[in-house]
Order: structure tokens, then sequence, then C-alpha cells
């Protein structure tokens, strides 16, 4: 039985569904080790303290902790010169940059896939938002960088996907047919909950980091129009001028996002997500979802079950959703869906999938 693992990671420097994966890997595989191109303790998740964490030793790569998508040129570099791993399992959490660390021909290179490089594959994504120096600076460098992500995807001895919406990218992109293995749901429903001041329950809630296509702007948009409903935006920062009915929370503590999961009346989002975590994270609360019929949402959720639908993102279909959304949801279903994606259903399917039982 394999006894020395290793999982490494992109980077560690945002607190994202990918890190709360990539720690949960590392924690159901006992990793002995946990490596990553910049880790940043005071931007992530507490708990990757708890194992040997070692990163590039580029200190220009370092220097952008702050926002490491302005250091797009230097990840590549910096993951094809980490030092070979030499152990029984390498599990890579990727979205494009630790399937390239190099292996040993001995080690198990597994690589789970949360996406296919967004700014090689779907780069008017990624690109919403930025600035025109850097859309230029991605076209300049596709070429090359997508021949090494290649060969990267390439040295793997499995590939593993979080969706069958990922796992098509991956075999429209790279040729490989992947495994699904949907994430957990780590965040722990019965901890303790802390208030957000000025906020009453009954809310639609959205939760994501501030990328453009995430379609935030879009919600924000809707509810403008919709002054009897109520929107709550966490991940954020907003313009001050929002509508009386959005609020925008930049930084939330776990205790306070148990909270706001447990008393909004759904969570809410229209982004074409690679799975999505959280209307599993809400559904643990007993809390339902609408959101777009689209990517890795069709897994987590069960339709009139745990959630419903919305037909497309544009502001129109958002409103007509949320006038007609339901009010007499089950939580007890909705709760045995998000079950479905408990840490200890993601073990048990990792390990057979990588043939550790």
């Amino acid at each position: 039985m394999p006894d020395h693992i290793v999982v490494a990671h992109d980077y560690l420097t945002q607190s994202g569904g990918a890190e709360r994966v990539a720690l949960e890997l590392a924690r159901r595989l006992g990793a002995r080790e946990l490596i990553t191109s910049v880790y940043a303790p005071e931007l992530t998740f507490g708990g990757f303290d708890g194992f040997p964490i070692r990163q590039s030793a580029s200190r220009l790569l370092q220097a952008q902790r702050a926002d490491i998508r302005r250091a797009l040129p230097l990840l590549a570099p910096a993951w094809s010169q980490m030092p070979q791993v030499d152990a029984d399992v390498l599990v890579c959490s990727s979205s494009g940059w630790s399937h390239g660390l190099r292996a040993t021909d001995s080690t198990f290179k597994v690589v789970y896939c949360h996406n296919p490089a967004r700014w090689l594959y779907q780069r008017a994504d990624y690109a919403t938002g930025a600035s025109a120096a850097a859309r230029t600076a991605l076209t300049v460098l596709a070429p090359a960088l997508r021949r090494w992500d290649q060969r990267a995807a390439r040295s793997a001895d499995l590939y593993l996907a979080n969706s069958t919406w990922v796992a098509a990218r991956i075999l429209r992109v790279y040729g490989l047919t992947a495994r699904v293995v949907h994430p957990p749901m780590s965040l722990d429903a019965t901890g303790p909950q802390t208030a957000v001041d000025g906020i009453d329950p009954g809310y639609f809630l959205t939760v994501s980091r501030a990328r453009g296509y995430k379609g935030t702007s879009r919600l924000i948009e809707a509810f403008a129009r919709m002054p009897e409903q109520r929107l709550v935006v966490v991940g954020w920062d907003l313009p001050e001028d929002l509508t009386p009915n959005v609020t925008a929370l930049s930084a939330v503590s776990e205790e306070q996002l148990r909270w706001l999961y447990a008393h909004a009346r759904a969570l809410m989002s229209v982004s074409h997500e690679d799975f999505g975590l959280t209307p599993v994270e809400a559904g643990a609360f007993g809390t339902p979802s609408l959101l777009l019929r689209a990517g890795g949402f069709t897994d987590s959720t069960e339709e009139d079950v745990s959630g419903s639908f919305v037909e497309s993102d544009s502001v129109d279909a958002v409103m007509d959703a949320v006038r007609g959304y339901r009010t007499d949801w089950d939580a007890d279903l909705v709760r045995a869906n998000a079950a479905r994606f408990s840490p200890e259903a993601f073990e048990r399917h990792l390990r057979r999938a990588i043939g550790l039982d």
C-alpha cells in the first residue's frame, strides 16, 4: 500500500473552492508534503500549516503573491524548475500549473483537474474585466504556454476531473479520458455561526471571487431593477453607490459565512462554473439554490429537490427566475443532496480511482 504521497497545488494565495479541495486532498490522503508555487497563509485557508510546504524559489514570483495572475509568465518555468518528485503517488491539484511538476518514472502521477487552463482555452472568460495590456500579454504568450501545457498534461498517469463538464473539456483539449471524482464540501455546517450586522434573513446570496466570468454584475443589475428583492454578495469589493437592496461583503469569517448560508432564501449564481461548491455548501444548511443551467451546477444540483435553474444569464431571465422562485423547499432533501459530496464520499471515490484501496 503506497504510504509516500505528495500533493501539489497551483498556488495558495486565495480562498476559493480549489484551495479547499487541495487541503482536503492532503488531509484525506495523508500527504507527507504539499508543494506549491507561492504560499501566503494570510490569504488562504487555515490548515495548510499542518503539512510541510515547499514553494518555488523564484523571488519574482513571490513578489506577486497579492495577485498571482500578474505572474502568469513566471508560473510555467517556476513549476518546470522545481525539484523532481520521488514518491509513491503525486497528486497535482491543477487549474493549469501544478500538472507541470516533474516526477520520477517510479512515481504514479495523478492530476486532479479543476479545469484545463482557462487563460488558454477559455480566454474570453479569463480576460473579462482584464486590462488591454493583460489581454495583449495573453495573446503573445498563448502559443508557448499551450505547448508547455499539452506536454504537462501528457506526463500524467491518471487524469481525474471534478465534473462531467470538465471531463468533456479535458477530452476536447488534451484528447485524454478523465474519470470524474466530484470535490468535497469541506465547510463544517455544524460549526459556530456569527450574524452579520445589518442583514436580516431571507435574502438571495452569491459567494464568489471577483472574476468577470462569474456573472455577478448581471445579478447586481437584475436586483437593481427589483427593489422588493434583496441580494447579498460575498467576495467582491463593489462600488459604494449600489442600490439599497444589494449588500456587498468583501470578506467574511467562516462563522459569518455559515450564518449567511443558513439564513439565505437561496444561494444564487449565473456563473459558468467548473463544478461550483457554493450550492453544495449552502445545501448543507438546508438552503436551496437558483443557478444557471450550465457547467458543474448540473452535476451538483438535483432539479426541484435541491434547487432550480435559470436558462440564461441575461438580466431578464434572472429577474423572471427570482420573482418566480419557490418557497416550499424540503430542507432535509436539500441536505441529503449535499451529503453526496461529503469529505468521506470524496475520499472513497478518490482512493478507488487512484487504486489505493
